[in-house]
């Protein structure tokens, strides 16, 4: 099984005809994905890829029944995008898109909070690679070769190290349920905890690898509840052990600004969890590959 995303996602593209969202909405269509429509204001009822572009989500969503939806809109627009997703009553939304202001999401956390617990839309995003459902749904910018279907869920804040994960797992035959990108941003659509709840209730998922890095709560926070909450082993690592306090490490959220924020002492939080800790990037697949052996 998967989570979030699955073959019977139906896809929209915000930002579908620029030049972006046409190249990375190529890719997904070739992998298998069900983009069935997008939207680009003062296009609607034209033709993009073969596909439907409407004027609005309403109107998409409508149109096509999408569930999910994919954001490739520029910064200045692209929170406004995201809550008229949530509005259309999409279930999913992956937002790439880089460089939103902070300011910019708080509005969006605010607005999303008028909706019931089983009406509001789950935000993954910004600044992420996506996500992928290996062999059934792909929404985002990765490379879908990598991933092969199988028993492990991924999450992390990092695409690049999610992709040396998928990677080094496919190498040892290991495939993955899902793969969840959250984003590195200060401030993003859904946190660790969230995924993990979710890959928790996956019957088909037996061992979650949680990707983090320096700066913010989110890694600490999903430890505590995985101790107290989670049957399956869960795998860490944390990305920023040499980091310096007060210098931001390639995401906007990477910077360490308060106790509890650096590499060391998240990574002493999840031992002190029950998490298995990943010692260096290059070890991802053989720890998973010991764990996995264990629950099989």
């Amino acid at each position: 099984m998967a989570i979030l995303l699955d073959e019977n996602s139906k896809v929209l593209v915000q930002g579908f005809t620029g030049q972006i969202g046409t190249f990375h909405a190529t890719e997904m269509i070739e992998y298998g994905t069900n983009i069935v429509g997008g939207v680009t204001p003062g296009k609607g009822g034209t033709k993009h890829l073969d596909k439907p572009v409407f004027n609005t989500m309403k109107e998409a969503v409508a149109a096509t029944g999408a569930n999910a939806s994919i954001v490739f809109v520029p910064p200045p627009f692209a929170a406004d995008s995201i809550m008229e997703a949530a509005d259309s009553g999409i279930r999913y939304c992956v937002a790439i898109t880089d460089g939103i202001p902070s300011q910019d999401m708080i509005r969006v956390k605010r607005y999303m909070r008028r909706y019931r617990a089983e009406e509001k839309m789950v935000l993954t995003g910004p600044n992420c690679a996506g996500s992928i459902s290996p062999g059934k749904c792909m929404m985002g910018i990765m490379p879908g070769h990598i991933y092969m279907p199988g028993p492990v869920g991924v999450v992390g804040r990092s695409g690049t190290l999610g992709y040396e994960a998928a990677s080094q797992m496919k190498a040892l035959g290991i495939g993955i349920s899902s793969s969840i990108g959250i984003g590195g941003d200060p401030i993003n659509g859904s946190a660790f905890r969230d995924h993990l709840e979710y890959f928790e209730q996956d019957p088909d998922t037996k061992v979650v690898v949680m990707i983090g890095e320096i700066g913010g709560p989110q890694e600490a926070d999903a430890a505590l509840w995985a101790k107290e909450n989670m049957t399956k082993p869960v795998v860490g690592y944390v990305a920023g052990l040499t980091a310096p306090k007060g210098r931001r490490m390639g995401h906007a959220g990477a910077i360490i600004s308060a106790v509890g924020e650096s590499a060391a002492e998240k990574v002493e939080i999840l031992e002190q969890c029950g998490v298995t800790v990943v010692p260096n990037p290059a070890s991802f697949g053989e720890v998973v590959k010991e764990i996995l052996a264990k629950v099989s």
